[in-house]
């Protein structure tokens, strides 16, 4: 049976390691918190088999949602070169917002053309809690565009990133999601169908680390 896109990429993930699945050897993140997951969407770059796939479907997924863009714009620094492969695609204007204003010159954040009243895309790898690309969002909206929504690579579906975004008022579409890496990964054997229980409880409450011991 032929995949679809969102199962292409997330098997594309798993087999260059961008997404890596280690339940039983967890990972720690900076915070403290365990975590049966890694990721690293910059190897897509990498990878041009798998990047080709992402680049299209990024260019497919704004012409059916978001059709009145007017420019794309990337997260720093993860976002930037999807942004401007499916801008290219697209034909449409790229720029990216840094993380914070240079401390030079004129002391931009965004960079590349934004006029006030443009339509904005925003290009993002990865989505967690979601802290950090609504401040994205927030960058574009106060110099005037008019973000009409999200497209990233990859999404962990966590309520806390979901209750964010809602609270913003921008929509993220997501190329795959941790459920789908997490299903395509059980059927093709990089996990067993036990741990995906144990996953998807790591995905709806991170702090408990009670998926760390196998289910008996």
């Amino acid at each position: 049976m032929r995949l679809s896109v969102s199962e292409q990429i997330a098997r594309g993930l798993l087999d260059i390691g961008a997404v890596f699945l280690r339940p039983d050897e967890p990972f720690t993140w900076a915070s403290g918190i365990k975590s049966p997951i890694y990721c690293d969407n910059r190897l897509t770059l990498s990878a041009p088999d798998l990047r080709t796939t992402i680049e299209q479907a990024i260019a497919d997924t704004v012409t059916a949602h978001y059709p009145q863009a007017d420019c794309l714009m990337g997260t720093s620094t993860a976002g930037i070169p999807h942004a401007a492969i499916a801008a290219h695609l697209l034909r449409l204007p790229m720029g990216y917002v840094r993380s914070g204003s240079k401390d030079h010159g004129r002391h931009n954040r965004i960079e590349g053309r934004l006029d006030k009243g443009w339509n904005a895309v925003v290009i993002e790898d990865l989505i967690s809690t979601g802290g950090s690309v609504i401040e994205v969002v927030d960058a574009l909206r106060e110099a005037g565009a008019n973000v009409l929504g999200i497209v990233s690579i990859f999404t962990y579906g966590m309520e806390k990133g979901i209750a964010r975004l809602a609270e913003a008022h921008v929509t993220n579409i997501s190329l795959t999601d941790f459920d789908t890496v997490v299903r395509v990964a059980a059927e093709g054997g990089d996990i067993k169908p036990a741990d995906v229980e144990r996953l998807t409880r790591f995905r709806d409450n991170p702090a408990d680390e009670s998926w760390i011991i196998p289910s008996t």
